[in-house]
Order: C-alpha cells, then sequence, then structure tokens
C-alpha cells in the first residue's frame, strides 16, 4: 500500500528485470512475506518447497515447460513478481498455444501490475502463443487462480493467499474469467446418512474390492508409485492436468511423504489392480503459520505436532478408475475416511478446489450439506489483438 502511494504521488520509476541470480531469486521468493507482513494469519508456502520449485536443475518441469521469472522494483527495493510459462508439454496434448502467468505478488499499485503483466505477455507472445491464462503454474498441483470470495476464512494450504486487490488489478488489464474453483467446508456428522451406510454394505458385502489402510509410512512406500499412476489415468480430463512422468512421481512422493498421515489415505483394489484412492490430511495451517514456513531445522516438529491438534480434514487427492465409477468406490472411501475423521475428534471436511464444471464432486459435497466458503478464479486474455 505504502509504496503504491509514493509511486503514485512522485512519479517513481518502475523497473521490470528478469531474475537471472541467486540474489534476485531469494527476493522472488520471499516477496509474498513483504507484501503480507501486516497479516499476522496470512500462510507463507514451504519455503524448502518454494527453492525447489523455483530451481531448473532440480525440478523436472523445466524439462517440457519454459519459464521466466520477472520482479518489478522501485527505488531499487521488489515491489511485485510473476512467472511466466509455457507448458509445451500439455499445449502439445490438449491441442492450445497458451501462455501462462503464475505465483503472481505485488503491492496494491496498477502501474505495478501493468508492468509484470505486461512483459509476461511480450514473452508469451515470443514463444508464439496467441493466449494467456492464469494464474496457472506447471499443473494443476500448484496452486492456481486467485481467491476472489470468502477471505474472511482461514487460507488455504497449497492454494492461493492473495489479498482481495490483486484479482482487480488483474482485471484492470483487460483479463476475463477463464474458470472457476470453489471450496466446500462439510460438517462432519455424527452419523452418515442412511443412503451411505447401505451403499457400503451392499458394495463391501459383495467381496469384489479390498480397502487397503496404513498404519505407518513404511507401509504406504510400495504403493505411491502405483497411486501416482491411477491418478495420471484418472486425472486426464482436469483442466490443468499434466501426467507425471516416473521421476515427477518419485519426486512427487518424496516430497509430500514427510508430512501425510497414513490413516487419512484409502486405497481400493479388485483382484487385479488398484482401482480407486483418496488421499487427506489434517489441516497444517497452524503449523507453517507457527514456522513461518520453514520445515529445519525444528518447524517439522511443530507442523506434526500441529497436526495432531487439527479439527478439520483437508482433501488433497482421490479418483477412481473410469471403468468402476458408480460402482460404490467412492462411497466405501468416503465412509472409511469418516471413521479416521471421527476417531480422531476432527469435525469440518474441507474439499481443497472443486472446478466449478466438475458436477459429480459438487453434488457429492452438497449431499452432505456442504457450504461454499470460497472462489478462486482463473483468467485468460487474447494476445492476438
Amino acid at each position: 500500500m505504502f509504496l503504491g502511494t509514493l509511486n503514485n504521488v512522485f512519479m517513481a520509476e518502475i523497473v521490470v528485470k528478469e531474475v537471472l541470480t541467486r540474489k534476485e531469486l531469494r527476493e522472488f521468493i520471499y516477496l509474498p512475506s513483504k507484501v503480507h507482513k501486516e497479516q499476522p494469519n496470512w500462510l507463507p508456502p514451504l519455503y524448502m518447497d518454494e527453492w525447489l520449485l523455483f530451481d531448473r536443475k532440480k525440478n523436472r518441469s523445466y524439462q517440457y515447460a519454459d519459464a521466466v521469472f520477472y520482479l518489478a522494483y522501485i527505488d531499487g527495493k521488489p515491489v511485485g513478481r510473476i512467472m511466466g510459462l509455457v507448458n509445451n508439454r500439455y499445449n502439445s496434448l490438449q491441442e492450445e498455444k497458451n501462455g501462462r502467468f503464475c505465483f503472481m505478488e505485488c503491492f496494491n499499485d496498477q502501474e505495478v501490475a501493468h508492468g509484470l503483466l505486461e512483459k509476461v505477455e511480450e514473452w508469451v507472445r515470443m514463444k508464439g502463443m496467441t493466449k494467456i491464462v492464469g494464474p496457472l503454474g506447471f499443473s494443476d498441483k500448484d496452486p492456481q487462480g486467485f481467491q476472489i470470495e470468502g477471505f474472511e476464512y482461514p487460507y488455504l494450504f497449497t492454494a492461493a493467499t492473495n489479498l482481495p486487490y490483486l484479482p482487480e488489478l488483474v482485471e484492470s488489464e483487460g483479463y476475463t474469467k477463464e474458470v472457476d474453483l470453489v471450496n466446500y467446508n462439510i460438517d462432519i456428522p455424527d452419523q452418515l446418512p442412511a443412503i451411505y451406510m447401505k451403499a457400503y454394505e451392499r458394495v463391501t458385502n459383495n467381496g469384489e474390492f479390498e480397502v487397503i489402510e496404513f498404519k505407518s509410512k513404511k507401509e504406504i512406500k510400495p504403493f505411491i508409485i502405483p497411486v501416482l499412476e491411477l491418478m495420471n489415468s484418472t486425472f486426464s480430463e482436469i483442466y490443468g492436468f499434466v501426467p507425471l512422468n516416473d521421476r515427477e512421481k518419485e519426486e512427487f512422493a518424496k516430497r509430500y511423504l514427510p508430512i501425510i498421515d497414513p490413516e487419512f489415505i484409502k486405497i481400493i483394489r479388485n483382484k487385479v489392480e488398484l482401482v480407486g484412492f483418496v488421499i487427506a490430511m489434517p489441516d497444517l495451517s497452524s503449523g507453517i503459520i507457527a514456522t513461518k514456513g520453514k520445515l529445519f531445522p525444528f518447524g517439522i516438529f511443530r507442523i506434526l505436532r500441529e497436526m495432531k491438534k487439527a479439527k478439520k480434514m483437508m482433501l488433497m487427492l482421490g479418483g477412481v478408475k473410469k471403468e468402476y465409477r458408480g460402482q460404490g468406490i467412492d462411497v466405501i472411501m468416503a465412509v472409511k475416511m469418516w471413521y479416521s475423521a471421527k476417531k480422531n475428534h476432527m469435525n469440518i471436511i474441507d474439499s481443497h478446489l472443486v472446478l466449478e464444471t466438475n458436477s459429480k464432486m459438487r453434488a457429492e459435497c452438497e449431499r452432505l450439506d456442504g457450504k461454499i466458503v470460497k472462489r478462486f478464479r482463473i483468467y485468460q486474455k487474447d494476445l492476438r489483438n
């Protein structure tokens, strides 16, 4: 706010430059903490993940995507950031010529936002793209969209943590809605609806499907790659999703294994193969806020301790193989997850982000009296004009 006012009064020059040095990358990574400095409940990222995400040598996603980072400066001080991206793999699969912007943050200054977006648009055009969308990272596993509603509720882990003015700045640059995502909160009932229990008993009694549950991370390890392969096949129709290759599966597993809770993973298989999975976790937001996003040297223990006290269960990933949908597998997983939530004295399920066009998932949330508490928007702009 203050920097934006300075710019308006003194017309200080805004300089937007590409991030090329490690010092500049550090400024890029930690800029959001400066923008949100006055927000005690702002949810920072896990900085260990940020350094990996923006490392062109360690993050395999850069092998199939072109990327550029920009920082905006006023009087030598960083006041905004943005990443430009061309996901060549996704464009090839979807037969699109779309560029992307992502990880945008800035103070409330229209000129800064203009400078950042203008630079990315120029870069995307240079790559031969005809449209730009965003915020959208390498895939739907990265934070996507700007939050546009529900700022009275706590921020979400792995979702955007922007202030309300940021979407307004982007809209003023000619961006319009591409697609929205919604976030439901569902009160965990003392008893599941009778229709769920009847369906659960019918499916489990026929003996066709087996539920796999876990007590330790060691038990999970043999299933990690098969589950991610199942994710590749079940997520193929989701907006923004890019299938993980073998190396990316290993990196994804390594990234999340330290913080997942085995009790909140449910896998379904028949006599031949895995056919469904769901992964949830206790809300770790309070732990991340307390440690300011730093896992080491002791932050990881604080986060795990806070997770044990969490009253909210976050749904993270889930899917059923296409040919087995409609056979009650989702019901089995829902009932098993309900038992785990009740055992741990939880009272809210957070749906994570659901595409507004995902009518089946939204119907399930609403069947359980889920309430939309947040809305996120991915924007688009035609670059041919």
